[in-house]
């Protein structure tokens, strides 16, 4: 839009380095950037106004962790192990995806973040098994008005391999500028603990390049703490550096993470479900490591940060109860505090991606990444009294009423605006046909039921079925 915009009469959560909320106020935003905010704002001639009254207006929230490739398939693995999850993708059926199913899996996960109310995505895009696969991402990407950082990766490769090629070097050349604030680039692969470190090749080429890196560190039988180890010891450890999960490390790893100015995305939804290791955001705050937060993959769960800020607090705080009843205590006072969380989602992400000068705050001079938070019509939008508890334990997608990426309008008044949801509808159906037809439909079935283990139900000594009043005894 041309005209500048404000949006009026909100609770303004700026997350502005003092957590300043305001009442009843206003931001004012011209072209792409955020010009005003405050009470009672005085605004240009043609401002184009949004009513907020009886909503929230937050920064737009940053997912620094999404497999978007795979949201083509959304719910199919929602009964899966991670090691499910390996064997599907890695080794057996991952390698049937076109570079048209990469691009159908980015256009719908692209489209579902900014309908969630999150502006900035990272595109965790480990199924470019081909340069023409890397476009395709990008091409979707591009297609779609969000944010977005495409962090490359192969899973069909070793990163060593992939890294090094002329392809990758072609497509870097091609397709990613520096100072694209609108696509940003990183470099995705896990470092395994092998002695002989074969990452440290494509670690060599994200420092020759001057762009970070993203693994999965600490994950249970995949990452550990020897990977943290030799990343270490060769020097590849920055402060640009994105820890995903790093939920079954040692105190040694944590501590160079913490030294060494890394920060850890935590996706609580997976670690709890798929078997990484509990979510770590605890140690994490012993340890003073940055956090940010992430929702890994549709093909399990769901695809907005409400429910990651959810599930961290309930996670978070489960563990600090079981930790004092093992010691026969009790907790009286909680130290993760919603505010914490939402400040994860949205200023934490910002920081851990190096955008925390344009994004991430509502304050003068910063892109306008916008998300306002209201629904007359549901009765779980009023009353708002607490709003940091209000948008980590209320709200959820359904109530993202107006969502502004760049100064650009993407959602109003709880539509998408410009977005073509038949187009994408159709070209996922075509992924989903096109590997069902690669598989075979047993093949297909099974993979989305695998076998449920067998259990015992535990022998009860307690028989008795019915309750004799008379007697005031159970009976047989």
């Amino acid at each position: 839009m041309s005209e500048p915009v404000v949006f009026r009469n909100g609770s303004v959560l700026t997350m502005d380095d003092a957590h300043t909320v305001l009442t009843g106020a206003d931001v004012l935003v011209v072209d792409d950037k955020i010009a005003e905010v405050g009470v009672g704002l005085a605004v240009p001639e043609g401002t184009v106004e949004i009513d907020a009254t009886g909503g929230i207006v937050m920064p737009g929230m940053i997912d620094t962790h999404r497999h978007m490739w795979q949201t083509a398939m959304r719910g199919y693995g929602a009964d899966w192990t991670l090691t499910q999850y390996f064997v599907w993708y890695y080794l057996e059926s991952g390698k049937l995806f076109r570079p048209e199913d990469i691009y159908a899996g980015n256009l719908l996960s692209a489209i579902e973040a900014i309908d969630a109310g999150v502006t900035t995505t990272v595109d965790w895009s480990h199924g470019l098994q081909t340069p023409q696969h890397a476009d395709a991402a990008v091409d979707a990407l591009e297609a779609v008005p969000g944010r977005f950082v495409l962090a490359y990766g192969n899973i069909q490769q070793g990163p060593w391999e992939w890294s090094t090629s002329d392809g990758f070097r072609d497509f870097v050349n091609r397709r990613i500028s520096s100072g694209n604030d609108m696509l940003g680039f990183q470099m995705a692969f896990d470092v395994t603990g092998d002695p002989s470190f074969p990452e440290k090749a494509a670690f060599e080429v994200a420092r020759e390049l001057g762009v970070p890196v993203t693994t999965h560190a600490g994950v249970w039988g995949a990452t550990n703490d020897d990977g943290i180890r030799l990343m270490h010891e060769n020097g590849f450890m920055t402060p640009q550096n994105i820890y995903v999960h790093s939920a079954t490390l040692n105190k040694d790893s944590y501590h160079r993470i913490a030294a060494t100015g890394g920060s850890v995305s935590v996706s609580t939804e997976s670690e709890q479900s798929a078997g990484q290791g509990y979510p770590p955001t605890w140690t994490l705050r012993d340890h003073n490591i940055p956090v940010s937060l992430s929702m890994d993959t549709s093909v399990w769960w769901s695809g907005d940060l409400f429910s990651a800020m959810r599930t961290t607090l309930g996670a978070d705080r489960s563990r600090e109860h079981m930790a004092a009843h093992a010691n026969a205590e009790t907790v009286t006072h909680l130290h993760l505090r919603a505010e914490q969380v939402v400040d994860w989602a949205t200023r934490g992400g910002s920081k851990a991606l190096g955008l925390d000068d344009k994004v991430g705050s509502l304050q003068p001079g910063k892109k306008a990444d916008i998300v306002l938070i209201k629904n007359d019509a549901s009765p779980v939008m009023f009353p708002i009294l607490n709003p940091y508890g209000h948008v980590a334990f209320q709200a959820q997608r359904g109530d993202v009423h107006t969502v502004m990426v760049n100064g650009r309008l993407v959602k109003r008044d709880h539509r998408l605006v410009d977005v073509d949801l038949a187009a994408a509808r159709a070209k996922v159906e075509a992924t989903v046909e096109h590997l069902i037809g690669e598989m075979g439909q047993e093949a297909w079935e099974k993979g989305m039921n695998p076998d449920i283990p067998e259990t015992k139900v535990m022998d009860n000594p307690y028989t008795y079925t019915q309750w004799d009043a008379g007697s005031a005894q159970w009976k047989h």
